[in-house]
């Protein structure tokens, strides 16, 4: 539930990058992804049911906590809560959201067996952008896609860093790489006269996953979860960065969504 503000964050970035519009559509839009976001936190623990049975007695289904039929039928109400979201902003957002719905429910059933799960999350991501952003005036154009694979590219890395939080080995360096592709794709994509903004803001997020990065990269027993949990935060500086040469009046937003992403870290486990 703590990474919810990225979710918020990820569906205004989308839509500014769309073309802004109703200010409505933008709220119902943010319903709609945590929507689908608790969907697939709800589903992520019904298909993983018989493995939590085995090796985390804990889990909320294994401990009786709840019964695995309830998790399933809130996981689905909660996905078509999230579609139901985005019926009145036409056929567009409908596709990309039934495309989210896919993504979602695909990662929750291989993410066990399959090396490929990072990049169905990073998918994930991608499609909040393409459904916020069809539902403002420009709809889906290069830059939001360029920008959406920007997002799911460090999602990818993020997610190959997290696969190894319960192994307590020390974890490679490549995944790392692939967290800084939003700095590359703004250095090619923002002109002269944007350059000041996307430069300032790409100090802020290598610096902030630098720092995240320190307590995992080249430690003897690294904390990958304070790692993890700190680029899960990092999400809203991937987003900013993503509007920054536009000079967005939300910036203010993004600050609030950012802070309290880490606030409710503090009380929420975000992994």
């Amino acid at each position: 539930m703590s990474n919810l503000p990225t979710v918020w964050s990820d569906c205004l970035a989308g839509w500014c990058l769309g073309g802004h519009g109703s200010v409505a559509a933008l709220v119902c839009l943010g319903l709609a992804a945590s929507f689908f976001y608790v969907g697939g936190m709800f589903l992520n623990d019904a298909f993983d049911a018989g493995f939590d049975s085995h090796h985390r007695r804990s889990r909320p289904i294994p401990s009786g906590a709840i019964s695995e039929r309830e998790v399933w039928q809130w996981g689905f109400v909660w996905l078509v809560l999230g579609l139901a979201g985005v019926v009145g902003l036409g056929l567009a957002p409908v596709i990309w959201a039934a495309a989210l719905c896919a993504c979602i429910l695909l990662y929750n059933a291989v993410h066990k067996w399959t090396p490929l799960a990072p990049v169905l999350m990073g998918l994930c991501r991608l499609c909040v952008y393409l459904l916020a952003a069809s539902a403002a005036p420009r709809g889906v154009s290069g830059e939001v896609i360029w920008k959406g694979l920007a997002l799911a590219a460090y999602i990818v890395g993020l997610s190959c860093l997290a696969r190894k939080e319960s192994s307590r080995v020390r974890i490679n360096f490549w995944p790392s790489l692939l967290l800084l592709t939003p700095v590359v794709f703004a250095g090619l994509m923002d002109d002269d006269s944007t350059w000041m903004p996307a430069v300032v803001y790409s100090l802020v997020l290598v610096g902030w996953s630098l720092w995240a990065l320190s307590r995992s990269l080249g430690q003897a027993e690294p904390n990958v979860g304070y790692t993890v949990s700190r680029l899960l935060a990092g999400i809203v500086l991937v987003d900013v960065l993503a509007v920054a040469s536009s000079g967005e009046p939300w910036m203010g937003c993004f600050a609030g969504w950012f802070a309290l992403a880490l606030l409710l870290q503090r009380y929420i486990p975000a992994t």
